[in-house]
């Protein structure tokens, strides 16, 4: 039996998105074991990928080089045996592990002078792939390979038991439609949709009966509250702000259960798409040309201002108006037809 290690990303989205490449590896052979190693935070993730057959933890922080550690963990990987190692981030630092290991094939993209480590070193066509899960997936063929057509899209499958139980332990019922709001953005504030505007959606939806939850990290939890504030108070009951009070593990479970989905360019946003829930995907500073949400019921929204991707944490213009001026209204139009388009949503959206 073949055995790849991959090191992974050490972002959500990235990860998500690293699942192209999985199903493309096993798509080729049925029996490769396939392991992972990324950052503790990533078995959330990897555990809801039948692909993977490990995940290995990194115990070595983001931008660390610590060389002994890395030597004294490739020694330790080097008894596993692999057969291949395919190294995802572009950093030199990350090559060093599969070297270290004596892993006989070591795959990756060009970058930061580590062609010496690696001795499948390919020069990235940036117009052949232009998607970020194309690179990783055009990691797993020959070079100049062409990529499977469509591209395998990540697709989490997460323990429905394990689901229910934490539906359970937060108290959150699952008898009503449920619209999950992801308010933050780790890039910074030109990512995040007003939240004003997360609040009219709320108002919405909780008007029709539906529940609202709220997801996000401790960062975030301001933010909610926020939003929440400007619910009325009768129906702050079926809203919930989760936002510091989950685990990774447990925002994937309960988006798995949500009716719909609004997001804020971010990890979770992938997430959502790769459980395949509606999603409305409301862009800023950035654009979906690169990372974009990869599913079928799928919205993405932006002004394309002038100004519009700059790329940037925070306006430089400190108006914000590409968010700013992209109203609730419009989220909610998206809503209405991506709902529509699922069977038996049409009843939950008339609530």
């Amino acid at each position: 039996m073949k055995q790849i290690l991959i090191i992974g990303p050490s972002w959500i989205g990235d990860m998500v998105m690293a699942q192209s490449l999985f199903r493309c590896l096993r798509a080729q052979d049925a029996e490769l074991a396939i392991d992972v190693l990324a950052p503790e935070w990533c078995r959330a993730l990897l555990a809801a990928m039948p692909e993977v057959r490990a995940a290995l933890p990194l115990p070595i922080a983001h931008g660390e080089l610590a060389l002994g550690k890395r030597r004294r963990l490739g020694r330790e990987l080097r008894a596993r045996g692999y057969d291949q190692a395919i190294v995802l981030p572009n950093s030199f630092k990350s090559a060093l592990l599969p070297w270290f290991a004596g892993i006989v094939l070591r795959t990756g993209w060009r970058g930061e002078a580590r062609g010496l480590l690696l001795n499948d070193c390919r020069v990235l066509d940036k117009t052949r792939y232009p998607l970020m899960a194309q690179r990783f997936a055009a990691l797993g063929y020959a070079p100049g390979a062409a990529l499977p057509d469509p591209l395998p899209w990540p697709r989490l499958q997460p323990d429905v038991e394990a689901a229910r139980r934490v539906c359970e332990t937060l108290h959150l019922r699952t008898d009503q439609p449920v619209l999950v709001l992801c308010p933050g953005a780790e890039f910074g504030p030109a990512k995040q949709w007003p939240q004003t505007h997360y609040a009219a959606v709320a108002r919405h939806y909780l008007a029709r009966g539906w529940q609202v939850w709220l997801l996000g990290s401790r960062k975030d939890a301001l933010a909610a509250e926020r939003i929440l504030a400007d619910v009325p108070v009768d129906l702050r009951a079926q809203a919930h702000n989760l936002c510091g009070h989950t685990s990774l593990e447990d925002a994937v479970l309960l988006l798995s259960q949500a009716a719909a989905v609004v997001s804020n360019d971010s990890g979770l946003m992938h997430v959502a798409a790769a459980l395949a829930r509606p999603l409305v995907v409301v862009y800023g500073s950035t654009s979906p040309g690169f990372t974009p949400p990869l599913a079928e019921r799928v919205a993405t929204l932006s002004l394309a201002l002038p100004c519009s991707p700059c790329f940037k944490r925070e306006c430089p213009l400190q108006h914000l108006n590409c968010l700013r001026q992209l109203g609730p209204e419009r989220v909610l139009a998206a809503l209405d037809v991506l709902l529509r388009a699922v069977p038996g949503a049409t009843e939950q959206l008339a609530g």
